[in-house]
């Protein structure tokens, strides 16, 4: 792993384990990594949790209005306010990396919540700062920016330096995991052990529908099945996710990277991390016994089809 991210000039972190064998490999799995839009999928999680419980009802509408709107994908970039249901507000969050529809339901599900979660969890090196809006609002803060749109007109014109001493990018300052936490938090979704049944099928299979495709799922061919999430943030490339192969076995991947520069679209990177997660599942599959990497599509996917509940 370490040589394909060498190549593509970037630092990784990286964590991958066999759901049912137990073997691990990895690349500074235990450092410190900012989670960037990761975050959400312990949020959800937290949501789907409480639905199941009959603490939220997932039909309950909350409305997206100007000054919430942080800008980006779906309903963060409309131009016109926006109501939809909390479990619509996490359909965006998952499929879409909808910042304002996470903000939306940090609101709803509470930020002290998804932290006692991820303390249940056994999720030791798991912090959780804030929501979307406040990771924007320390960047704001820290290159002093007046007010939201002095922000967004000052930010593109900063220098990497600049960019890198914000907290935003700190994972000592602000939501931040390690990859082999971030295994264990899928492991525990892939195998209902972290909530109830349904709330963890409801997860995977929003997962499942994530439409960033090209860091994770474009490495491995059409008959395996990925669920996963992305995290960006200015330099940062985060994917997890579980890889199933037909009739099995699973892994559990964690891909966490850095580039020295701030381009946007840095496609050999994301080629890397789907790189680097296929070869690492290739080399625990050599070693574990009586596994195969063959067949057809099956194992743990999105569990199509899944709904949840109303209370």
């Amino acid at each position: 792993m370490r040589e394909i991210f060498d190549t593509a000039g970037v630092q990784a972190w990286a964590h991958v384990r066999c759901l049912d064998c137990g073997a691990e490999t990895g690349l500074d799995a235990d450092e410190p990594v900012v989670l960037a839009s990761v975050v959400k999928v312990p949020l959800v999680l937290e949501f789907a949790r409480q639905v199941a419980a009959g603490q939220l009802d997932p039909a309950d509408r909350v409305r997206a209005t100007a000054p919430t709107r942080l800008g980006g994908a779906a309903i963060a970039g409309c131009a016109d306010d926006v109501e939809l249901s909390l479990r619509d507000a996490a359909l965006f969050a998952l499929t879409l990396s909808d910042n304002t529809a996470a903000d939306l339901l940090f609101d709803r599900v509470g930020l002290d919540n998804v932290r006692s979660l991820v303390r249940e969890l056994g999720l030791a090196d798991t912090r959780i700062t804030g929501a979307p809006r406040d990771v924007v609002t320390s960047m704001a803060e820290d290159i002093g920016a007046r007010d939201a749109a002095d922000f967004a007109r000052r930010f593109p014109a900063l220098g990497p330096e600049e960019v890198f001493r914000t907290r935003a990018l700190d994972p000592s300052a602000t939501n931040a995991s390690t990859p082999r936490d971030l295994t264990r938090l899928l492991a525990l979704i892939a195998d209902d052990r972290a909530g109830p049944p349904e709330a963890c099928a409801w997860v995977r299979d929003l997962m499942s529908r994530q439409l960033n495709w090209h860091r994770l799922t474009a490495a491995f061919p059409p008959e395996v099945a990925v669920w996963g999430k992305t995290g960006s943030l200015p330099a940062l490339r985060n994917e997890i996710g579980v890889v199933s192969y037909p009739g099995g076995p699973r892994y559990a991947v964690a891909v966490c990277t850095r580039a020295e520069v701030l381009t946007g679209r840095l496609p050999h990177v994301d080629r890397a991390i789907g790189e680097a997660a296929r070869q690492a599942v290739e080399d625990l599959a050599h070693d574990c016994p009586n596994t195969t990497l063959h067949g057809r599509r099956g194992g743990s996917p999105g569990d199509a089809s899944v709904e949840i509940p109303s209370p």
